[in-house]
């Protein structure tokens, strides 16, 4: 495999908090796809000890096998594999464009492989929209046209039409380009009409089949920018296909891997690179730099030692002592780091009768947010008499990254990569 370099994904907002628990958005159950064979011949293979062996047997091909997840409201759902691994056939029976040979597939709670076709056409219309890979677009009509084409089939009013599709091109970028036609738009531009069409209607899910894989590399970042940056605003829930390990770490929330029809790992993707699950997913991100996809989050350890801003200098250089520590974090009752207390500062207070550590505090230390990327800050470790420090945005600390921590977590890639 040659070199993946995986971008540091955007920080971005998830779906709002909500008060009680709720169903998730999609769940699969069980999925399996056999392709060339009736019901009966399908239903005999898939309860044989090797249903793959026993579907070609019967002159079929079994694309997706025994196929679960569950995706959260508001998640960035990545689907990833190589060629035939089943990614694209997984994701065409999540709205049943593939009807599934076996298995469940739950949209909010509803089994829709048990709907009616009416139902189904409704589920489709009004909650389901699709971003296919090559545009899809109608090149006799304009770029309007093609984003309210949904709206269209809706049977929307014609000005409602207008102003919804010139919204939707107005957030991908588009808004001066509507009376134009497909022909005239660069591939990039085009993609992004396909977008704004899905955009128009407003789904609350969105497919995504390899959408970006035709565009050069500077075009499809910046479609992930875009797609990223609609995703914060929007908290939609996406389920995206792509054959790209880069692509899948930096806008994923979580990534499930496919091979031959079967899921290999659906974790996020931090924890695959640091936990691959089998061989087939090492070989995958063996050469990803980690760097650019562990966090400060995933790599987050307590901090040995605070001192609360009210305890008094010698108690604090007593502490010191007993951690073997030339310096500790002084927080207030709220948890709010203040900063540094050192043993030379500590003397000092102590020398001058101070009685408590408000004199004795410095700001010795590298603060970064739990989401920050390794790469940004592994350059700061051992420089200060404490780790690099990490605090959410009120301030309060949430714990530390060892220099150690990072060495390890990074050592493992050259490991992986002999």
């Amino acid at each position: 495999m040659t070199a993946v370099e995986a971008p540091g994904r955007v920080a971005r907002p998830g779906a709002a908090p909500e008060a009680a628990p709720r169903a998730p958005a999609v769940v699969g159950r069980n999925l399996t796809k056999a392709y060339g064979l009736s019901a009966r011949q399908a239903a005999r293979a898939l309860g044989r000890p090797d249903p793959e062996k026993a579907v070609a047997d019967e002159g079929g091909f079994l694309a997706a096998h025994d196929v679960s997840f569950s995706i959260r409201r508001g998640e960035m759902f990545v689907v990833m594999g190589l060629s035939g691994s089943g990614k694209s056939t997984v994701l065409r029976m999540v709205n049943l464009l593939n009807e599934p040979t076996a298995g469940r597939l739950e949209i909010e709670g509803e089994d829709i492989t048990q709907v009616s076709e009416a139902r189904l056409r409704e589920l489709r219309n009004q909650k389901i929209g699709m971003v296919f890979q090559h545009f899809s677009l109608f090149p006799h009509r304009t770029v309007r046209d093609n984003a309210a084409y949904g709206l269209k089939v809706r049977g929307v009013a014609k000005a409602e039409r207008r102003e919804r599709a010139d919204a939707a091109l107005h957030r991908v970028g588009l808004g001066d380009r509507g009376d134009k036609y497909p022909h005239e738009l660069s591939g990039g531009m085009r993609q992004r009409v396909g977008l704004a069409r899905a955009l128009a209607v407003d789904p609350p899910i969105l497919l995504m089949d390899e959408p970006f894989s035709a565009l050069d590399p500077l075009i499809r970042r910046d479609m992930q920018d875009l797609l990223l940056q609609l995703q914060a605003e929007d908290a939609r829930t996406t389920v995206f296909v792509t054959h790209d390990l880069n692509e899948a770490m930096r806008i994923g929330d979580q990534i499930m891997v496919m091979r031959q029809g079967r899921v290999v790992q659906c974790a996020p993707g931090p924890e695959i690179v640091a936990h691959p699950a089998d061989g087939y997913v090492s070989e995958f991100v063996a050469d990803v730099d980690r760097a650019r996809v562990l966090t400060a989050h995933d790599l987050l350890r307590p901090a040995l030692l605070t001192l609360p801003v009210r305890e008094d200098p010698g108690t604090a250089l007593r502490r010191l002592g007993e951690n073997e520590a030339t310096g500790a974090f002084v927080i207030d009752r709220d948890e709010r780091l203040l900063g540094v207390a050192t043993d030379g500062r500590l003397l000092e207070a102590v020398r001058r009768g101070d009685p408590d550590l408000a004199r004795a505090i410095g700001q010795e230390y590298h603060a970064v947010e739990p989401g920050t990327v390794v790469g940004d800050f592994m350059h700061l470790a051992g420089r200060q008499v404490v780790p690099v420090t990490v605090v959410d945005e009120q301030g309060r600390l949430t714990g530390v990254v060892p220099r150690a921590a990072i060495l390890s977590s990074l050592s493992h890639v050259r490991e992986a990569g002999r």
